[in-house]
């Protein structure tokens, strides 16, 4: 097997599917392992893959492995694993607050690891990750593993001391945009508009900004002032969440998110 899962929950069927999609890796070339047979069952019924509720097995039918287990799990997962697993085998890491020095610890052996921070967009191809290679890797090794990693959304390599601050700028950021979406809605259900055409309304303008972020290049505050006509609605608008504080609200929250994952 070309690639192996230990966890195949909704992160993982998110990988698996934008590599099978891209044709990276045929469905029969990946097996997934997973104590719960409904999870497994749901992945091999819709992505085509082998499946097995034995982790070892996994690890050792595997070239490259991908550790998908909550981080809570990742300790005893790799005290189960960790003799099965090969000098010429890269292990792929999915846990916020594990180190690669501490992975490297756990698995008591020099191991090719890439530690990586994915976020749930992942789940419509439209993700952003983070991959921190340790020194095992080789830049074939990182190259191929950034083509797996790429297949659902964006990717990007950081220094490992950057994790953090990934966590709260993307990994945990869907959140604050969903709460975001919500409120907008809200205040256009408020202002009589149906609630499916508020949403709908709310996450286009979002998802639009966004893309325009992306592909003008063009400074957010650049393009806030393009919206922002002398007297009119938006500058008013404006005026007012910058009275309420939303930029202040948005940089402590990161903050804080930052130092939660700082001491996972």
């Amino acid at each position: 097997m070309k690639l192996g899962f230990i966890g195949t929950g909704n992160m993982a069927g998110a990988i698996m599917g934008g590599i099978i999609k891209k044709g990276l890796i045929a469905p029969e070339e990946i097996i997934g392992a997973d104590l719960m047979p409904q999870s497994r069952e749901r992945v091999k019924e819709e992505y085509g893959i082998n499946v097995t509720a034995d982790n070892k097995e996994a690890a050792e039918k595997s070239e490259v492995l991908i550790l998908s287990v909550k981080p809570q799990f990742y300790a005893q997962t790799i005290a189960e694993i960790r003799d099965c697993i090969r000098e010429e085998q890269m292990v792929i890491t999915i846990a916020p607050g594990k180190t690669l020095e501490w992975l490297g610890e756990q698995f008591q052996k020099p191991v090719k690891i890439v530690r990586t921070m994915p976020n749930t967009p992942a789940l419509v191809g439209e993700g952003m990750t983070a991959a921190c290679p340790n020194a095992y890797v080789t830049e074939d090794e990182k190259k191929y593993a950034l083509e797996l990693l790429g297949s659902f959304g964006k990717v990007e390599v950081v220094p490992e001391h950057l994790i953090d601050a990934v966590v709260a700028v993307s990994g945990s950021s869907p959140a604050y945009v969903f709460l975001l979406i919500e409120a907008m809605a809200d205040a256009a259900v408020a202002e009589g508009m149906p609630r499916q055409q508020a949403y709908q309304f709310a996450a286009q303008a979002v998802y639009g900004s966004a893309k325009m972020v992306l592909e003008t290049g063009k400074h957010p505050g650049e393009l806030k002032d393009m919206v922002c006509s002398p007297a009119g609605t938006t500058i008013e608008a404006v005026r007012v969440l910058e009275e309420k504080g939303l930029r202040s609200a948005v940089i402590e929250a990161m903050k804080a998110c930052a130092e939660v994952s700082r001491n996972l």
